[in-house]
């Protein structure tokens, strides 16, 4: 007999392998989120790159737009750049892509 707990074993999620579990939040809420060395946001970044998890949370933050703290290593000036980048669409290089190859008939 399968017991109910046994039939979904819990799917185990990416927060709870961040190197940021047990650290203060307030860390990865500074009150400026300027990415300079010395800064407030400093330290939340140094604890972002030692994490196995830096790219989950990175792209987390970016897919729901989380617009307040440090995630992934990234700020939220950072974020809504990549954000921007991976939903503008890419210019048009300016030539006609129907001439090169058209068919002669």
């Amino acid at each position: 007999m399968i017991r109910s707990g046994d039939e979904h074993p819990a799917t185990p999620d990416w927060r709870d392998q961040a190197a940021c579990v047990g650290e203060d939040p307030e860390i990865f809420f500074p009150l400026s989120d300027v990415a300079v060395p010395g800064t407030e946001a400093s330290l939340a970044r140094a604890i972002c790159r030692r994490c196995a998890v830096l790219g989950a949370c990175r792209a987390w933050a970016i897919e729901h737009g989380e617009d307040d703290g440090i995630w992934g290593a990234t700020t939220a000036a950072q974020r809504r750049v990549i954000r921007r980048a991976t939903t503008e669409p890419a210019p048009a290089s300016g030539r006609y892509r129907g001439q090169a190859g058209a068919s002669r008939t």
